[in-house]
């Protein structure tokens, strides 16, 4: 009778090992289901050249402390330097005054440059703005909407569209002067 009881309960232990394990591996299929399903819906098109530059709307930082929309359509027609950064990036601060200085004298030239900043809280970015005397648009991308939607890896991230809407170029990491200027070239309105 006892063999018989142990044999009955090392059964009953084996069965709901079974039905555990059976439990376990149905949550990490509908876990893996869930997670492939949603990752489909999700938009993957990673945008480069040639093809046309995603629009987008945000909220644009200014000294007025104004809150001002700004969407890149608004300006269609112009070459657009359409630049990635936060404050807390090195090489975005490097790249910041070369920026400014060609800002002025392109701008005149039908080249707009739009610096989308990745950061946290807008009192950095005013910082930031006061300290090189930012005169350019940089809307702020709080909740990374924009980020996602051009695929943003490493920044500095800069893409050159020109004024038909279409991505010229496509550059990671810092630019200089002279790389910024030869950029500016490519995507100058026609006269």
């Amino acid at each position: 009778m006892r063999i018989e009881k142990a044999r009955e309960k090392k059964k009953d232990r084996k069965r709901n090992r079974l039905i555990f394990r059976t439990i376990i591996l149905a949550v990490l299929v509908a876990a893996v289901v869930f997670a492939l399903i949603t990752n489909a819906k999700k938009d993957s098109t990673i945008y480069s050249v040639g093809d046309k530059a995603p629009d987008f709307q945000l909220q644009q930082i200014n000294k007025n402390n104004d809150l001002e929309t700004i969407r890149l359509s608004d300006f269609k027609g112009k070459g657009i330097m359409l630049n990635f950064w936060a404050t807390y990036c090195k090489p975005c601060e490097i790249e910041m005054p070369y920026m400014e200085e060609l800002y002025p004298q392109y701008k005149d030239k039908g080249i707009e440059i739009i610096a989308v900043s990745l950061d946290a809280t807008e009192p950095v970015i005013h910082q930031f703005i006061d300290k090189y005397d930012l005169t350019f648009p940089i809307p702020h991308d709080s909740r990374s909407q924009v980020l996602d939607l051009y695929k943003i890896g490493p920044i500095p991230s800069t893409f050159f569209i020109n004024p038909e809407g279409e991505i010229v170029e496509k550059v990671e990491g810092a630019l200089t002067l002279e790389r910024l200027e030869g950029y500016f070239k490519q995507i100058l309105p026609d006269e």
